[in-house]
């Protein structure tokens, strides 16, 4: 029988893979995350996605935010708040906890919750605590909603300092010396846990460095140079978390590297070099973000020198079964030596953060950066993998 005569159905036009990206959160690095929002925003590319922002407050609700990147900048010294770009403070939006249905739902007070349309595929780009350590990223495995960058697992070696170092050193990586202290001790014998670091410091020398456990974009960290400043580093990095690392310091140059997955597996990008700030003591928050302290990309390094870190990068990512995307930090130590300082799960991912230059320095510029991210969180299914 012939169907030339019947009426035809309409076809139904192609809908765009629709992109969440979801900044902010309740963490110290709130605003860095609002930065790197506005880049991603900027460089993604509408003609292919549609595109959702929904921004977390430092309180944890969850908003609607105006597409404008322009917005989400550092002006005059300042980061950028989510709280300045909701569309409305009245409402909220939610993400179902069905994996039968992706729809993003917004509600306020006495009226009847509006679906705003399915979600394929989330960009969480929040750095640190209740987003970059797993937690997020539990909830939208709940959801069964694809994500950019690391599953549950590594987003939380991660972030935790400590554990990441006893993953690394398992795999057979060097990390430098370190002591942990952990919120029991501090509660049990404050003095007790005190001689444990001044012990520390006895057996690998001055300066030390007093870091949050769970923390990043160099916040909280405090460079030690004697028994003087030990209890405000001690406090400081306490503001940030009750859980605090003590790392000796390690001579030598620090080198960072990408890395990305591709169809085929990861692979590395060009490694950078970060040298010695001027005007800072090391290369804390203000140098990175503030005053922009720039890198040297690519690092003068050796041709075998480059070959072992690019790889050490790509066992790193491995060792803490990483996913799309990490930056892996180390130090070059004067006898020729990589000690593996730490990764970054979701790095500082503005245009002028190391990361995307590394990878502009290898041939993938920023706007392919992002799209071949999502491409990736696209192929995973979410679940055990």
């Amino acid at each position: 029988m012939s169907t030339e005569n019947l009426p035809q159905s309409p076809q139904q036009p192609i809908r765009k893979p629709r992109v969440a990206v979801v900044f902010g959160g309740r963490s110290s690095e709130h605003g860095i995350s609002v930065v790197t929002a506005g880049a991603v925003l900027r460089a993604i590319d509408r003609t292919k996605y549609e595109v959702l922002p929904i921004g977390i407050t430092r309180e944890g609700r969850w908003f609607l935010t105006a597409d404008e990147p322009d917005r989400m900048a550092i002006t005059d010294r300042r980061t950028p708040d989510v709280e300045e770009l909701a569309e409305s403070r009245d409402g909220g939006v939610v993400l179902p906890v069905d994996p039968a249905n992706r729809e993003v739902v917004y509600y306020e007070a006495g009226s009847v919750p509006k679906a705003l349309g399915e979600v394929d595929v989330v960009f969480p780009v929040l750095h640190g605590p209740y987003g970059e350590d797993g937690t997020l990223q539990g909830l939208l495995e709940l959801s069964g909603v694809p994500y950019v960058g690391s599953g549950v697992l590594a987003s939380a070696v991660g972030q935790d300092k400590e554990y990441m170092k006893r993953v690394f050193t398992s795999f057979g990586l060097k990390v430098g010396p370190y002591v942990v202290i952990r919120p029991r001790e501090w509660e049990r014998d404050e003095s007790a846990a005190r001689r444990k670091i001044v012990d520390f410091a006895g057996e690998h020398g001055w300066p030390l460095f007093v870091k949050p456990a769970r923390a990043g974009s160099s916040i909280g960290i405090t460079k030690v140079d004697g028994l003087a400043g030990l209890d405000e580093a001690i406090a400081e990095a306490q503001r940030h978390d009750p859980k605090i690392l003590v790392e000796a310091a390690l001579r030598g140059r620090e080198i960072e590297c990408g890395v990305l997955e591709f169809e085929d597996g990861p692979r590395a990008s060009v490694p950078a070099e970060i040298p010695p700030p001027d005007a800072h003591a090391y290369y804390d928050f203000d140098a990175k973000y503030i005053d922009s302290t720039p890198g040297i990309v690519p690092a003068p390094l050796t041709p075998e020198e480059t070959a072992d870190v690019r790889r050490l990068a790509v066992d790193a990512f491995e060792a803490a079964s990483c996913e799309g995307l990490v930056r892996a930090d180390f130090f070059l130590t004067e006898d020729g030596e990589f000690v593996i300082n730490e990764i970054n799960t979701m790095p500082g991912f503005t245009p002028i953060s190391m990361y995307p230059q590394m990878w502009q320095a290898a041939g993938i510029a920023y706007p392919e950066l992002v799209d071949r991210l999502v491409q990736a969180a696209l192929r995973r299914s979410t679940g055990l993998r």
